[in-house]
């Protein structure tokens, strides 16, 4: 297999939809010889909102301790090799033909989904490449998800709110319970989750793990020094030490407690602080982005992944103190269909601005006259556009200066954006 080849072959897998269950991927393992026993001391993350972030600043600091660290996290933005790192390299495209090319067979036979070939991808890579550390990210729930197979160290729990409902269940208690399935015995268990009903259990099958649980906000408090557009400064004391100014370059004073989750994890694997604050200045060299990511400054353009309700209250809370700063607003959105689109866009009008509905590059992409239907039926002004670069053209001669344009709701409206931004505003 080429890596084109490659990719022919594992994109159409995506026609097999979400199949929770362990058994396919278990069994993908086997032919690979179980890389998943092979990855190092490994921190999995789960939770509606801020495991990408988590993931990145946890990699970072141990990418920045020198220990030899592998990232797994989902979706990509542009290219499929941003999915698997190891010390903020993507992996070669021809390890992915390579591994590829091994496991067709058994993907064809077992009708393994998507996520479930690219995890064991990774797995093979991370274990084959003889990482020290695995930073590992849950792509939906838990208990059934594809990298629930890792025996981890660390249980990582950021967040709990409705989303997947179909998959997760119609409550957070429910929705919790599936996530807290990543704790096991013999793990440790960190989490920002404040909800008590989400938190009951996570706190339940910790105990049922003999899995000790430590909480952002309890036993590492926290508070947020500075907030800038394009950074923030945080103080952190913990049992062990003060964290008097660590400074990552987010945008958003609700990162403080995922930061402080990723802060905590490292301290407890023994990293000294002088890693820890060059790590979280440095959690970009892992590839993150699009969390409030501004790419252009006349106009301001931030992009944003935040898809569902919680996630968009934090993005809309973190740009209105910079609102004043700027004329008109104008929101690039896109969504897929089974999110709360009405909900969304309530969130998005406390920004005061119009809006541009668009459908993403997936075929779960919700109607952009649907969505401009929602926008005006909450009596904002919406234009619609079928593909984000129809829409950004649009706004590429609508915007000026001194305008903000936020374009958010999606990865992959995230990542059409920055695939043909060479043409963008600037």
């Amino acid at each position: 297999m080429t890596y084109q080849e490659a990719l022919d072959f594992l994109f159409p897998l995506h026609r097999f939809g979400m199949k929770p269950g362990l058994e396919r991927v278990l069994e993908l393992m086997e032919v690979l010889c179980s890389p998943h026993e092979r990855l190092g001391k490994v921190i999995h993350i789960a939770g509606t909102n801020g495991k990408g972030t988590v993931a990145a600043a946890t990699a970072s600091i141990f990418q920045t301790a020198g220990r030899k660290t592998a990232l797994y996290t989902s979706p990509h933005f542009v290219d499929f090799t941003e999915r698997i790192r190891i010390d903020g390299q993507q992996i070669p495209r021809e390890k992915v033909a390579y591994y590829c090319s091994k496991l067709r067979e058994s993907v064809i036979e077992k009708h393994a989904t998507f996520f479930e070939a690219t995890t064991a991808i990774a797995f093979a890579w991370f274990a084959d490449e003889g990482v020290e550390c695995s930073v590992i990210e849950t792509g939906m729930g838990g208990r059934l998800d594809a990298t629930n197979i890792v025996r981890s160290d660390y249980a990582v729990i950021t967040s709990i709110g409705l989303d997947h409902t179909a998959w997760l269940g119609g409550t957070v208690s429910d929705i919790a319970a599936e996530k807290a399935a990543i704790i096991k015995k013999g793990c440790r268990v960190f989490t920002a989750v404040e909800n008590p009903d989400a938190f009951q259990p996570i706190a339940r099958q910790a105990a049922m793990c003999d899995a000790p649980i430590c909480i952002a906000g309890r036993d590492a408090v926290y508070r947020v020094v500075n907030s800038e557009e394009i950074s923030i400064e945080i103080a952190i004391r913990t049992a062990r030490q003060n964290y008097n100014t660590l400074r990552a370059p987010l945008t958003g004073s609700f990162h403080a407690a995922n930061l402080t989750l990723a802060v905590m994890v490292a301290e407890d694997a023994g990293i000294d602080p002088v890693h820890i604050q060059a790590g979280i200045e440095r959690l970009k060299q892992t590839g993150y982005r699009g969390r409030l990511e501004k790419i252009s400054k006349n106009p301001a353009l931030f992009l944003d992944v935040s898809h569902n309700p919680d996630g968009m209250r934090e993005t809309v809370n973190a740009l209105l103190p910079f609102r004043h700063a700027y004329q008109e607003v104008y929101i690039m959105l896109g969504l897929a269909s089974d999110k709360d689109a009405l909900s969304i866009v309530k969130e998005l009008c406390r920004l005061g601005g119009s809006f541009v509905t668009v459908a993403i590059p997936s075929e779960r992409s919700i109607s952009p006259d649907e969505l401009g239907a929602i926008c005006r039926n909450e009596r904002v002004p919406a234009v619609v556009f079928e593909s984000g670069k129809e829409g950004l053209h649009y706004l590429n001669e609508k915007a000026k200066p001194g305008d903000l344009v936020l374009v958010t709701g999606s990865f992959y409206l995230a990542g059409d954006i920055i695939s043909q931004y060479d043409k963008a505003i600037c």
